[in-house]
């Protein structure tokens, strides 16, 4: 059997040294496939680019020459792209274990599966409660104003908290922290929304995909994320977060 190709990107902007906690976990965890490292750097003036470069020449970095965005900065890999699956990888993410080759191993069982979601808790091993049904008025505003680590009514309904904790389940939504694409489907559909110049083109892409063949949440899997939900104290993302809301919901209308 010939060796499974994974290839994974991260996009940074001004994230030198912050990152690198998340390429040495890839690069030391990630043995069971043939892994390509992407960085695509959006014009940091930090110097990410150069210090990525320097301190792991495994990676291959490409420099985007403006701050083009999640999406945007994600769908440059394309073109290079010929492995078997695809990872889309936050510059805050934590793996401790061999992730990527079990999620490999996974949908190579199934040549329907477009979209795997593993399970995402913070550092410290806490369940992070992050959308697997599409968005609506009710979700979002509830998501985003809700206090304490103790779900409500909505927030299990969003999160899909009541589906079986270990159990293999289609979804609608993914979050973008960590996606892990078979690499056609991702082609095929373009990689991201472009018009989502950061927020819910996350939402976008998983809904695409579970129209076209499956999506699922995989909690046999495993990352951590250090999450800090910056666009609840910077205004400018919170702008940048409220734009995409409401392009998501020109795209696929209004639920409330």
């Amino acid at each position: 059997m010939n060796e499974i190709k994974v290839s994974g990107c991260i996009v940074t902007y001004n994230a030198k040294g912050k990152v690198d906690a998340t390429i040495e976990s890839l690069l030391e965890k990630t043995k069971g496939v043939d892994f390509t490292l992407y960085v695509v750097d959006n014009a940091s003036s930090d110097g990410t680019a150069e210090h990525i470069k320097e301190k792991f020449p495994s990676v291959i970095v490409i420099e985007s020459g403006r701050n083009a965005g999640f999406g945007a900065g994600h769908n440059m890999v394309i073109p290079f792209l010929k492995s078997d699956y695809h990872v889309v990888i936050n510059p805050d993410i934590l793996i401790k274990e061999d992730v990527i080759t079990e999620l490999a191993l996974y949908a190579q069982g199934d040549e329907k599966i477009g979209l795997l979601s593993p399970q995402i808790r913070f550092e410290d091993g806490r369940l992070q409660m992050l959308a697997k049904r599409n968005p609506t008025v009710r979700y979002l505003g509830n998501h985003w104003f809700h206090k304490g680590d103790e779900p409500n009514k909505l927030m299990t309904e969003y999160c899909m908290l009541d589906m079986p904790e270990n159990e293999v389940f289609e979804i609608t939504n993914a979050t973008g922290c960590f996606m892990f694409f078979r690499t056609s489907v991702f082609v095929e559909l373009g990689g991201f929304d472009e018009r989502f110049f950061m927020y819910l083109e996350d939402c976008d892409i998983a809904r695409r995909v579970s129209k076209k063949c499956k999506a699922l949440f995989y909690p046999m899997a495993t990352v951590y994320h250090l999450w800090e939900r910056e666009s609840k104290r910077n205004k400018r993302l919170l702008f940048i977060h409220i734009m995409s809301i409401i392009k998501y919901f020109l795209k696929w209308g209004i639920r409330f």
